[in-house]
């Protein structure tokens, strides 16, 4: 067990966290064993549960979908830390059960690996948006758009379109072919088309099995719902007023991890059900750290505990923040934009 170390006299610096975080890389295979163990199988069951309640006519048993999606999203975040290579430290362990999962949720490992991999090398760096990310505009930017331009980008930006379409449109569609990949060699392709394959198999001796409607109506709802969660937790990972964005040679790393990342302090079955995803910014600053020992840091080390923290009820007003202010810094809502105007 690591403990805290350092005297509560003189606190990390920011640049000091990566190295203290090392002491929490290792992970401990038998408990990875159990966390996925414990993710597939409640899972498993309770998609079979809904399917019965379809095929028996117990309407009310498709309630069951709302876990199945919870626990999906779970599988998720282990998929996500292997991408990382944190959850067995073992590479070829960690890629082929992020292979696997991928089948699951429809997002294609490697090509997801790569782009998350920009994501955390250019996190609140203005300079380098566009790839892993939620499309943030500037007020200045947002100002210098045409007027279709601008009603494109509230359309984007819009909770109905990025909480609702937004799911179907990535995890559906956009990852059946990972455009934007193109230097990256064939791998990203390799691992799209072999996803595609799985998926396209499993799904069809599943309606060989139980029938097409059936299937449909389990598996697309619990598809939807994990992936609308899957993006507001992304979305209030970033997107929050305290939010810290920089460019040029002002972006450093351990300062966007820190203070660019939120704590959003979830209840414990959330915490549980998004494997401490919320302990987001601690996951920034080291992401070899594995999800299930990010509480251990803010046990030992509890002045992180309240950095860019946020709760449920700070992340709802969120959404209204939309373009980056440089003058001032934070993010603002297209309401203060016009305000600034």
């Amino acid at each position: 067990m690591v403990t805290a170390s350092h005297d509560s006299a003189t606190p990390p610096t920011t640049r000091h966290w990566p190295k203290i975080l090392s002491n929490y890389r290792k992970p401990h295979r038998g408990r990875s064993a159990f966390e996925l163990a414990v993710t597939v199988v409640p899972f498993a069951a309770l998609w079979a549960l809904s399917w019965a309640a379809v095929h028996y006519g117990f309407w009310w048993g498709l309630l069951l979908i709302v876990p199945a999606a919870g626990f999906l999203l779970r599988l998720f975040m282990i998929q996500h830390d292997c991408g990382h290579g944190s959850f067995f430290a073992h590479r070829h362990a960690d890629d082929w059960i992020g292979r696997a999962i991928g089948v699951l949720t429809l997002t294609p490992y490697d090509y997801w690996r790569r782009a998350h991999a920009a994501h955390h090398a250019t996190a609140g760096n203005l300079d380098e948006r566009g790839v892993g990310d939620i499309t943030t505009l500037t007020v200045a930017e947002y100002r210098a758009l045409s007027r279709w331009g601008r009603l494109g980008y509230r359309f984007y930006r819009h909770p109905a379109v990025m909480f609702g379409i937004g799911p179907v449109w990535l995890f559906i569609i956009k990852q059946r072919l990972p455009f934007g990949m193109m230097r990256a060699g064939m791998q990203p392709w390799v691992s799209t088309m072999a996803t595609n394959l799985a998926i396209a198999t499993l799904a069809a001796v599943l309606i060989w099995l139980i029938g097409p409607v059936p299937f449909l109506l389990v598996h697309l709802p619990i598809v939807t719902l994990a992936g609308a969660a899957g993006i507001w937790l992304f979305y209030v990972q970033h997107q929050f007023e305290e939010t810290h964005w920089a460019q040029g040679p002002e972006w450093e790393f351990q300062q966007a991890a820190l203070h660019g990342s939120s704590h959003y302090d979830l209840p414990g079955v959330l915490k549980w059900l998004t494997g401490n995803i919320g302990i987001h910014h601690v996951h920034h600053l080291s992401s070899r750290v594995p999800y299930y020992r990010l509480p251990e840091v803010l046990r030992d080390y509890p002045e992180l505990g309240n950095v860019g923290r946020i709760t449920i009820m700070d992340s709802l007003r969120c959404v209204k923040l939309v373009l980056w202010d440089e003058s001032r810094g934070r993010l603002v809502s297209f309401r203060e934009a016009r305000a600034l105007a």
